[in-house]
């Protein structure tokens, strides 16, 4: 007989595991599965995010940018350095011990909450007597039953066509985090979240780095003032960005990868450089789940159908993450697990998408909540603006980083906050004060009301608001 679970969630990355500790805490038998697996073979919960995305990529960053300000910045505070050298192994070493770090957090805390784990694939069998039997095929294979399935299985890289990833001229964000050496020639074909952090990583330790976007627009999700500000520190920095391109081939050679496109222009264009990162966006993973032996139904795009509540057209199967709609990011999916672990339990959270912070952790870094000013127009909704550089806060100037501004969108007629978009220090920890501020339908008159540290970064984001009234103090 195969062992019952009252909860057994698929899958071990934020949405999974989460949502796994979670209903071990409101008392559920629960099971987790998982198939990640370390350099030795052993397991490696945490997803995508833990092992090849989210904590390693921001391990590089941290450590190409204390490269950097060895190299640029410190002589700025009296700071001399000879001989400045990067050891890419050892920087490299660093990253996947961060990474091991978490892979162990996590199991510490399934035991800690006693979340039976099982390292392997989690497969639909079929539909058993006390719910769904799901085949766990790994280092050892068995059938375990749950009432109810989580499925959080994530997504994968979209390889661009006719360029399969071999992960080592061609990269996802997998080849892109293992890099050997700093490339001298760095292509990158996407200009989001993970081409600009990955393109500023390796630009940083010397890479001549060219990123190659689609769009027209640079950064078009964000607000534009924003992303202007963006492209004006990237390009000062030495990205080279081309926008409007089209890509016609990408050729791998002996020791070189050529891709050919037409520019903005439509002119034809080559672009030879010794690694290229593709990172055109994420597709669901739902390769070997067997949906099937059970009817559980996709979309058009492979993604598990699920209405407001995650759930899916099964009775007791849930979906979260980034294998359903809704933003590909760790912290939604967190919050979708918790949600749906909750709802098993009778109660009633509520995930608001409007409220989820999105941020990219280049220098300066790019954070931002609720709507922009182009959405704001385009719905013709009025409102008012309130900006306010980092060049005039005080805390800025010591730290020597003033690229960028808070800005605050506010509604016209009752002043709630609609939207904040900031760029510039540590804008990835300031996100949060907005994000709790429209939670609880803050205006922006609250936030001026509100005393904030001096010296401090958080004093922009006061004076933006400040702004929006336009009586600003300090600029």
């Amino acid at each position: 007989m195969s062992k019952q679970f009252d909860v057994v969630v698929i899958g071990g990355g934020p949405g999974g595991y989460i949502a796994a500790i979670r209903a071990a805490q409101l008392g559920f038998n629960t099971a987790c599965i998982d198939e990640w697996k370390n350099d030795k073979g052993g397991p490696a919960p945490g997803g995508t995010c833990t092992n090849v995305g989210c904590i390693p990529s921001k391990a590089l960053l941290q450590s190409s940018e204390y490269f950097e300000h060895a190299g640029h910045s410190f002589g700025d505070h009296g700071i001399g350095l000879k001989d400045l050298s990067i050891d890419v192994a050892k920087m490299l070493g660093r990253k996947d011990a961060v990474v091991k770090q978490n892979n162990e957090g996590i199991l510490y805390l399934f035991k800690k909450n006693k979340v039976t784990f099982f390292h392997g694939r989690g497969a639909f069998l079929r539909v058993g007597d006390a719910g769904y039997d799901v085949q766990v095929t790994g280092a050892t294979e068995e059938v375990i039953s749950g009432k109810h399935i989580i499925l959080a299985t994530g997504s994968n890289p979209r390889a661009l066509p006719g360029a399969a990833f071999d992960e080592d001229k061609v990269l996802s964000n997998d080849g892109a985090l293992r890099i050997g050496a700093v490339p001298k020639r760095l292509g990158v074909i996407g200009s989001g979240v993970i081409g600009l952090e990955m393109g500023s990583v390796w630009r940083r330790l010397g890479a001549d780095v060219t990123v190659l976007e689609g769009l027209p627009t640079f950064l078009g999700a964000v607000d534009q003032q924003i992303a202007k500000e963006a492209h004006k520190a990237f390009t000062k920095q030495g990205l080279k960005i081309e926008l409007g391109v089209k890509i016609d081939k990408v050729t791998s050679g002996k020791s070189s990868v050529t891709v050919t496109y037409a520019n903005a222009k439509g002119e034809a264009t080559k672009l030879e450089v010794d690694r290229l990162i593709v990172s055109i966006g994420r597709v669901p993973n739902t390769i070997g789940l067997n949906p099937e032996a059970v009817g559980l139904k996709l979309d058009e795009r492979g993604a598990i159908v699920v209405d407001d509540h995650c759930r899916t057209n099964l009775p007791n199967v849930w979906a979260v993450g980034d294998v359903v709609r809704g933003p590909m990011l760790a912290h939604k999916a967190e919050e979708e697990g918790v949600a749906v672990a909750e709802r098993i339990a009778g109660q009633h959270p509520h995930v608001n998408f409007n409220t989820v912070p999105w941020v990219i952790y280049t220098s300066p870094e790019i954070a931002w909540v609720g709507q922009t000013e182009q959405q704001l127009k385009a719905e013709g909704r009025e409102f008012k603006a309130g900006t306010f550089p980092f060049l005039a806060n005080g805390r800025a100037r010591a730290m020597g980083d003033t690229t960028g501004m808070v800005k605050m969108l506010a509604d016209a007629k009752t002043d709630e906050i609609l939207g904040v978009h900031i760029v510039g220090p540590f804008a990835s920890e300031l996100i949060a004060e907005a994000v709790v501020a429209m939670e609880f339908r803050a205006s922006s008159e609250d936030i001026a009301r509100i005393c904030h540290a001096h010296p401090s970064l958080s004093e922009s984001t006061k004076e933006a608001a400040l702004a929006v009234d336009k009586r600003t103090l300090n600029f």
